[in-house]
């Protein structure tokens, strides 16, 4: 739940540039919702269950569980091609993507 919320605390500085910002998860759409709804979340969180199809093709499911997906950001240009993609344990920081869409748009 930290990075969501640290997602919801950077979402300004991503509309300021034009991004969207998505959340998927592996649990079933009430849970997400629910989760969501808790959380206060400015962004959709959405559901990838039960086939996790989406979690697959972008090669994060965990290899531990195979029910979950490792954590994880993408940078998804408007085109759908992939730009950025971040593995991490812990608190994904929001600086590196800031500064990879930043970098891509030639925003300062």
């Amino acid at each position: 739940m930290a990075n969501l919320s640290a997602r919801k605390a950077e979402y300004s500085k991503f509309q300021e540039l034009n991004v969207q910002n998505l959340g998927i998860g592996a649990s079933n759409p009430f849970s997400q919702k629910t989760l969501a709804d808790s959380l206060r979340l400015p962004y959709p969180l959405l559901s990838d269950f039960p086939k996790l199809e989406t979690i697959r093709s972008y090669g994060v499911l965990n290899p531990n569980t195979q029910i979950t997906a490792r954590r994880s950001v993408f940078l998804v240009d408007q085109q759908g091609i992939v730009r950025a993609k971040w593995l991490f344990d812990g608190e994904f920081p929001t600086k590196p993507a800031l500064e990879a869409v930043r970098a891509i748009s030639g925003k300062p």
